[in-house]
C-alpha cells in the first residue's frame, strides 16, 4: 500500500517550472566612480563575494529573479523555486563566512513542537546547500520571502514612531516568538533589533510585481573586475500587512550553557553582559525592552557616548543605566568579572564620568499620560532590571495588563 501512494504520489506531482528568460539588455550600466552596494565592503576587493547573475539557476532548482539586499558577509536574492513553484529568497554567503554553527541552530528552530503559536513567528531555514567555486565554496540559505522590518516600517512612518496599537500588535508576536525559541528550542538570540524583526508577505502579488519590474525595466549594474554587481530593488507596499517574524539567528547560542562573552548590540547590551557575568535568556528581555524605546519614543533609551569623543564605551552606557534605573545591587556587582573596572569592592561608582540627575523612565516617556503611562513604565520594568533573574520571561509579558489592555 504504502509503495503505491509513493508511486501516486511521484505520478500526480507537477513537473518543474521552466526557467524565465531575463532581458540581456535594457539595463543602466553604474558609472565606474560610483560605490554600489557590496563593492564598499573589503570582502569585495579580495573577491569573497559569489558572482550571482539575475536568471541564472542554481543547483538546477532556484532561479534567481533580483537582489534584495547585501551585508558584509551576504548578498540576498529572490528567486524562484522551480521544484516547489514557490518564491524564496537565497542568502549566499562570501566564501570566506564559516556558517556551520548557524546552520546548525537553524536545524534546531525546526526541534521545536509547530503547534507552538510562536512556531509561525520565527523565520525558519527551508534549504540550506552549498556553491561550489574557484575562490572557495558559497554556503546559501534558502527562506521564505519576507517584506521589510520594523526598522523601515519607522522610517517610513512621518513621525518616525509606532502608534501604541501597533507597538502593542508587534510585542505579542516578538514574545510568542521568544518563548517558542526560549522554551522550545533552549536558544538565545543575542541580537534582537528593528532591523531583524520581519513582516511576512501575506499580499502574494508584491512578489509578481517584483518579477515583471526586472522583466520590464531590468536593475542597473556594473562590472568590476570581471564580477558582477546589481542594484537592489525594494518590494512594493502591500495591501495588508503579515506577521511579524523574528528572524538572523547568526548570533544564536545555546541557553542551556554557561557563558560570559561579549554579546548584542552597544546600546542594546544588557547589565550581565557589561560587567561579564554568565548570561542567558534573559538578555533577549533586556534587549527587547531598550528596542521598544527605539519604536514608540523614536529615540534609543541608552546611547554610551563617552565624554572622551572616542564614541561608545561601557562606562558611559553604565552611567546612563544608573541614571533611569539606580545604582546595580552589590550581589549582581559580585558576580561580574568586569565590575572592578566601574565600581568598588562596596558597589560605589569609580568612573570619572558623571551619572545622568533628574532621569527615570517615567521622566523620559514623553507620549502617554495616566493610567496608561504608569501601565506601560511597569511593563517596561518587567524588562529594564539589573539583575536577570528579576526579568519576567516572555511568557508573563504575554500577560502584561498594558499589552492586553
Amino acid at each position: 500500500m504504502a509503495t503505491i501512494m509513493k508511486w501516486a504520489t511521484k505520478a500526480f506531482r507537477r513537473p518543474p517550472s521552466p526557467p524565465m528568460c531575463f532581458p540581456a539588455s535594457g539595463f543602466d550600466t553604474v558609472r565606474p566612480s560610483e560605490v554600489l552596494d557590496e563593492e564598499r565592503f573589503e570582502q569585495f576587493k579580495q573577491g569573497k563575494y559569489y558572482p550571482a547573475n539575475i536568471g541564472d539557476v542554481l543547483i538546477s532548482k532556484y532561479q534567481i529573479i533580483g537582489k534584495l539586499g547585501f551585508g558584509t558577509t551576504s548578498t540576498v536574492w529572490l528567486a524562484r523555486d522551480l521544484e516547489g513553484h514557490q518564491y524564496v529568497t537565497l542568502k549566499i554567503y562570501t566564501s570566506d563566512e564559516g556558517n556551520q554553527e548557524e546552520f546548525q541552530i537553524y536545524k534546531q528552530l525546526n526541534l521545536g513542537r509547530s503547534w507552538h503559536p510562536g512556531h509561525a513567528h520565527i523565520r525558519k531555514a527551508l534549504d540550506i546547500f552549498t556553491i561550489p567555486s574557484s575562490g572557495g565554496d558559497h554556503p546559501c540559505l534558502v527562506q521564505n520571502p519576507m517584506w521589510e522590518s520594523f526598522r523601515d516600517l519607522l522610517y517610513r512612518n512621518p513621525n518616525h514612531r509606532f502608534t501604541e496599537d501597533l507597538l502593542k500588535a508587534g510585542l505579542m508576536q516578538i514574545f510568542l516568538a521568544l518563548d517558542y525559541l526560549h522554551t522550545e528550542c533552549k536558544l538565545v538570540h543575542t541580537d534582537i533589533k528593528s532591523d531583524n524583526i520581519l513582516q511576512e508577505i501575506e499580499d502574494k502579488s508584491i512578489l509578481e510585481s517584483f518579477t515583471q519590474a526586472e522583466l520590464k525595466s531590468p536593475s542597473p549594474r556594473k562590472i568590476v573586475n570581471g564580477l558582477p554587481i546589481y542594484a537592489s530593488r525594494r518590494f512594493d507596499l502591500p495591501k495588508v500587512f503579515g506577521r511579524a517574524v523574528l528572524s538572523d539567528f547568526g548570533s544564536a547560542v545555546r541557553g542551556d550553557e554557561k557563558r560570559n562573552h561579549d554579546a548584542q548590540p552597544n546600546i542594546y547590551r544588557s547589565p550581565e553582559v557589561m560587567l561579564k557575568t554568565d548570561w542567558s535568556y534573559p538578555v533577549d528581555i533586556w534587549n527587547v525592552g531598550v528596542v521598544v524605546w527605539d519604536l514608540f519614543e523614536g529615540r534609543h533609551l541608552f546611547y554610551g557616548n563617552d565624554p572622551d569623543g572616542k564614541g561608545y564605551s561601557t562606562r558611559a552606557h553604565l552611567a546612563e543605566v544608573m541614571g533611569i534605573l539606580g545604582p546595580p545591587p552589590l550581589d549582581m556587582l559580585q558576580r561580574g568579572k568586569r565590575s572592578h573596572e566601574f565600581f568598588t569592592s562596596d558597589g560605589r561608582w569609580k568612573q570619572d564620568i558623571e551619572i545622568p540627575t533628574g532621569a527615570s523612565l517615567e521622566l523620559s516617556e514623553k507620549f502617554l499620560e495616566g493610567e496608561s503611562k504608569e501601565m506601560f513604565i511597569a511593563f517596561m520594568r518587567g524588562m529594564l532590571q539589573w539583575r536577570p533573574e528579576d526579568r519576567k520571561t516572555a511568557k508573563d509579558l504575554l500577560q502584561d495588563p498594558w499589552l492586553n489592555d
